[in-house]
């Protein structure tokens, strides 16, 4: 039995680096270059290393034999409880069945309660605070600059006549006669020690008698709140910011959680974004894009910025403003801009005369290429 517990304490396919599928000659082959990069003869006086030998041996000792292997296979597929069989308190072939809620509980308490080291159980400790989580909308130009902005909320805080201790003002929480404080009661039968939540205190460890007239002994209670919020610059819309230790009040001394805030950005008239460049269509006529010449091109936050066109720029062509993009602390982005050559839907007799006398002057078809 207790092969069979160590073997479900550990990984022995992790030990290895292999996959819980490798064949008999991985297996070994691991082992081997392990051994020898960990062999106590190559590092005197390290205990470190002695300790990781032993634990490389260990491991192949098991995965290396075929019938043990099987076993431990097993053994892990069972889990915790089902692994453990025979000697138990009815006798040879006894097998605990319980849901698999439990199970990580179950393991920590027939073997010296675990991680726990045989303290008083989670629900006695400390318990950090939910997350809570809110919704800010905000205009293109704030996502892009950032800001500093006020949430208001209404969620879970503090009780602000008790500030958390459930206790009325005046009096204190009593320590727990039935638990004596540990918030856990043991439960020993024979080979195994159970241990369960304190029913008389809830597994807090402390006894209210004269509860909180507000929160009603429970140290919290909901009500509206204000939360300064520093959103950063190029804040995405739908990205998530996490605000540390300002959601729910944690439970017995414990921290609180975090505010979560999902921004929903609302699109802006002219601009778009594409990571941290902002883009922009501009119009320009025929002839500025046939022949060339300065431009004036919008931005976000400023005035506007010459953009020099060469001669024969094309409709949907992108042009690149170095650092006119959205700045954060670690880069800064450029403007792209997008040109759209804009056709005339009416033409006065003296641009008519023109595009026919261009019509005429032009001697190539654009078209050419499909022909051949």
């Amino acid at each position: 039995m207790a092969a069979q517990r160590e073997w479900y304490e550990k990984d022995y396919y992790k030990v290895l680096g292999v996959s819980d599928d490798a064949s008999p000659k991985d297996i070994t082959k691991a082992y081997r270059k392990l051994a020898r990069e960990s062999h106590p003869d190559t590092h005197p006086g390290d205990d470190a290393s002695e300790e990781r030998f032993k634990e490389i041996s260990a491991a192949y000792d098991v995965l290396g034999d075929d019938e043990k292997r099987k076993e431990y296979d097993e053994v892990r597929k069972l889990g915790p409880v089902g692994g453990f069989q025979g000697g138990g308190p009815a006798g040879p072939g006894y097998n605990f069945n319980v849901g698999s809620e439990g199970l990580g509980d179950i393991l920590g308490q027939m073997f010296g309660r675990g991680r726990r080291g045989g303290g008083p159980s989670a629900a006695a400790g400390p318990q950090r605070g939910a997350d809570v989580e809110a919704t800010l909308n905000l205009d293109f130009a704030d996502a892009v600059k950032g800001l500093t902005t006020t949430l208001y909320l209404t969620s879970d805080a503090q009780c602000s006549t008790c500030h958390g201790s459930g206790a009325k003002p005046g009096t204190q929480p009593k320590v727990c006669s039935q638990c004596g404080g540990r918030g856990v009661i043991d439960d020993n039968q024979g080979l195994f020690s159970f241990s369960s939540p304190c029913r008389a205190c809830g597994g807090r460890g402390v006894v209210i008698t004269e509860p909180c007239p507000t929160c009603r002994g429970t140290g919290t209670e909901r009500r509206p709140r204000e939360v300064q919020a520093r959103i950063p610059a190029g804040v995405a819309d739908g990205q998530k910011i996490r605000l540390k230790g300002r959601g729910a009040p944690g439970r017995n001394g414990g921290p609180p959680g975090d505010l979560i805030v999902e921004c929903h950005v609302a699109p802006h008239h002219l601009f778009a974004r594409d990571g941290h460049n902002l883009t922009v269509k501009v119009p320009v006529t025929f002839a500025e894009a046939a022949l060339g010449g300065d431009i004036d091109v919008p931005t976000l936050d400023g005035p506007p910025v010459m953009l020099r066109l060469r001669p024969g720029t094309q409709s949907g062509s992108r042009h690149r403003v170095k650092g006119k993009g959205i700045s954060t602390n670690k880069s800064t982005g450029d403007l792209i801009v997008t040109v759209d050559v804009q056709v005339p839907h009416h033409l006065n007799e003296q641009q008519r005369a023109a595009v026919e006398a261009l019509a005429a002057a032009t001697t190539v078809s654009p078209r050419t290429r499909l022909e051949s």
